[in-house]
């Protein structure tokens, strides 16, 4: 199939519109914009100058209309567009993700590299320290399994720490997972996660950009990109953050386009519990296991678990493991939930312990990550 068919516009068109998307200061907004004043991209590249100034945009922008390297990015695109399994998606066309197009900022363009089918299914954003303590990776990941195993698409942003636990949890038993980039897919950032992210494309999920393809990694990109992750998301899962961190970001534009915010709750002595505690205190639902999750989202579990290989879950051998994979949890709760006596939970807690299967922290049990 030609390139401009897979996007639902002619040749002319969707070269325009990448050269339009490369222009220096012109962002969603204003991209929107010209489209809306001048009626299609190949239009506004050839209004005057004059018609640029009086719709108030940078004169950078349009005096970069002639710059080569413009017409060679949108051609390189076209070139990349070429293969089967990498795709662009429009505001304006009918497959964009319906619930990124309600954000107030959609992004006009995506890259997607991958299975575009799954930017349409019920998505669990989950999000954290990119310096993550080994019990809230090991908790991430256990996470990512349970949503993925009940159908969730796994949405993150390819970050150390918490985002690539998370995409890691959820390749573990074969389900689903998105890659949110800050950068140009072609420049992918960081490159420890390189393995990664290929690993999420040959396992059946995607990497997704706004970002020209050779875009580098700018700070602002970041906090732009978080706005994705929510967008595409039913809500949003925090797992470990300070109060500082580009995680609150997520969490708050999640708030604010009416998406659901989830917490972990920490030590209260451990600085990344302190920004998962404030989110508490703002209203988000506080979550010990992903039960509370997913009886809040009963209605798209289902759809979920329609969607979703019902046998992707791997259940670990030991009955234990099976609860702590679920969510971390004291010896305590563990003898009442399994219904043995503490004395049997502790001497096989010590033998999962010694086999590298599970560690303790602040009173709590957690699965490790494998």
């Amino acid at each position: 199939m030609p390139m401009f068919e897979k996007v639902g516009q002619s040749p002319a068109e969707l070269e325009a519109r990448l050269r339009l998307h490369r222009l220096p200061e012109i962002g969603g907004k204003r991209f929107q914009t010209l489209i809306n004043a001048f009626g299609s991209a190949s239009a506004a590249l050839s209004a005057p100058a004059s018609a640029w100034r009086s719709l108030r945009l940078p004169a950078i922008s349009a005096d970069a209309r002639r710059d080569p390297t413009v017409r060679d990015g949108a051609s390189a695109a076209l070139a990349w567009l070429e293969r089967p399994d990498q795709h662009l998606l429009m505001w304006d066309d009918p497959d964009y993700p319906a619930l990124l197009a309600e954000i107030p900022d959609p992004p006009p363009l995506l890259f997607v590299a991958g299975n575009r089918a799954l930017l349409d299914r019920p998505q669990l954003g989950m999000v954290g320290s990119r310096r993550a303590s080994r019990p809230a990776l090991d908790t991430a990941a256990a996470f990512a399994r349970s949503l993925a195993g009940a159908g969730f698409v796994v949405t993150s942003g390819l970050a150390l720490g918490i985002d690539g636990a998370a995409h890691q949890g959820a390749l573990d038993v074969k389900g689903a997972t998105i890659g949110v980039l800050g950068t140009g897919i072609e420049k992918l950032y960081p490159q420890r996660h390189r393995q990664l992210a290929t690993n999420i494309v040959a396992q059946g999920g995607a990497l997704v950009s706004e970002l020209p393809l050779d875009a580098e990694p700018h700070a602002s990109n970041f906090p732009r990109r978080n706005r994705i992750i929510s967008g595409l998301s039913l809500g949003v899962l925090v797992v470990e953050a300070s109060v500082a961190s580009g995680s609150l970001i997520t969490a708050r534009l999640a708030a604010e386009q009416g998406r659901e915010v989830y917490a972990i709750p920490g030590s209260i002595h451990h600085p990344g519990a302190r920004g998962c505690h404030q989110l508490i205190r703002e209203g988000a639902t506080l979550v010990e296991t992903v039960d509370h999750i997913l009886e809040g989202l009963q209605g798209w579990k289902n759809l979920a678990a329609d969607l979703g290989p019902a046998d992707a879950v791997t259940t670990p051998a030991h009955p234990l493991l099976a609860l702590l994979h679920a969510a971390p949890h004291t010896s305590e709760a563990l003898a009442v939930s399994i219904g043995w006596p503490l004395p049997k939970v502790l001497v096989a807690l010590t033998e999962l312990e010694l086999d590298g299967s599970v560690t303790c922290e602040a009173g709590r049990w957690f699965a490790r990550a494998r």
